[in-house]
């Protein structure tokens, strides 16, 4: 579904997947399993297999009928994701993971491990249609928005990595491949599907999972009436809407003072802190004059309720952008704190995995 159907660069290219257990509704699943001859009761207990024990193959289900589990696998659990390659760094803190849709579409997801706590980046879309020039995926294009499913079941392979390591997904970070509120409804619902309780859904808490977008002022406040308590991050990258025009075109549909305004929304309607992404580029818009406006900006707007989380550029191989050196860097914190914002600087995970949102898949396509 193309929530956007008056900006053409957002349409999808290609159809979606074969539905999926996690697309449907309980009663849908109630219904398909009882066109399979399958009691109401299968439903609530397959789902404890998929979400509580991370299964998605029937067949492993020895508690259903044997004579029902391939039906039942062909009916509603056609494999979504198929591992190309991982890559690894940190010592093994850190992997990416390249993944072939059932259209060979490709998709990426990073799962982070850190001391006491495991938090994965997925993507709502396969590409993005956002065309940031300084993004990897933005410069490939839309493939297509993924389904519900395919948004889910990147959680459900992460979670069962990590019990398998004796230990737990604890975050999910919607800072992958696409702009999650392009995808709306089904962002929606993979994000209370990966929030519910068991057997609804993995039961991460609303406050340990981000949405990110690059300011779909509309959208950020359609998600504020949702009734979720899920952090909101919004790629802003500069303060001045004629470069912002440039550095993220859709500020040409809705400028700053529209973004922050839904922002102000957001937080008041949530309680929750907003957190503004900013990727720090050299030269580019790393200026002090920036930073200074960036926190009047931001402390005008959203007074205490904001956060800015500075990103140092992850450059990508033949890219004119490269990340602003560390003085710049402590610098341009040093001047947004001096206007009353908090701002900190993200831990730069997996630089040499070509970490680059986007950047796996692209070496992938060049190498094909």
């Amino acid at each position: 579904m193309n929530d956007f159907p008056h900006i053409q660069l957002l349409a999808p290219k290609r159809g979606m997947p074969p539905r999926h257990f996690a697309d449907l509704s309980v009663t849908e699943r109630v219904e398909a399993l009882g066109q399979l001859g399958l009691p109401k009761f299968r439903a609530n207990q397959i789902a404890r297999h998929y979400y509580g024990k991370f299964e998605a193959n029937p067949l492993t289900m020895t508690d259903l009928p044997a004579a029902q589990r391939e039906l039942v696998k062909d009916s509603i659990f056609p494999t979504l994701l198929s591992p190309v390659r991982a890559v690894e760094t940190d010592e093994g803190d850190t992997t990416k993971t390249l993944w072939r849709l059932h259209d060979g579409i490709l998709l990426e997801s990073v799962l982070m491990r850190y001391p006491g706590r495991a938090t994965l980046c997925i993507s709502s879309q396969a590409g993005c249609g956002m065309a940031c020039p300084f993004c990897a995926t933005g410069q490939g294009g839309l493939d297509r928005n993924l389904s519900t499913a395919e948004i889910v079941d990147q959680v459900r392979e992460a979670a069962s990595t990590m019990e398998r390591e004796g230990s737990r997904l604890s975050n999910v970070v919607f800072m992958g491949m696409g702009e999650p509120l392009a995808n709306y409804n089904r962002v929606v619902s993979a994000v209370r599907q990966i929030t519910n309780p068991a057997p609804d859904g993995f039961g991460i808490s609303q406050r340990n999972v981000t949405v990110s977008t690059v300011g779909l002022a509309p959208q950020i406040r359609r998600l504020a009436d949702e009734d979720l308590s899920c952090t909101l991050a919004v790629s802003l990258h500069t303060p001045d809407d004629e470069f912002r025009d440039e550095l993220v075109p859709m500020n040409n549909r809705f400028p700053v003072a529209d973004v922050l305004d839904a922002a102000r929304y957001y937080a008041d309607r949530t309680g929750r802190r907003v957190s503004i992404e900013y990727a720090l580029i050299r030269d580019i818009n790393d200026q002090d004059f920036r930073a200074d406006m960036l926190g009047k900006k931001l402390h005008d707007a959203l007074g205490s309720l904001v956060h800015v989380n500075l990103i140092p550029l992850n450059p990508t191989p033949g890219s004119k952008w490269d990340a602003s050196p560390r003085a710049r860097q402590d610098e341009f914190v040093r001047r947004v704190r001096a206007q009353g914002v908090t701002c900190t600087v993200r831990d730069t995970k997996g630089q040499e995995i070509a970490a680059a949102c986007g950047q796996l898949a692209a070496d992938e396509r060049e190498g094909a």
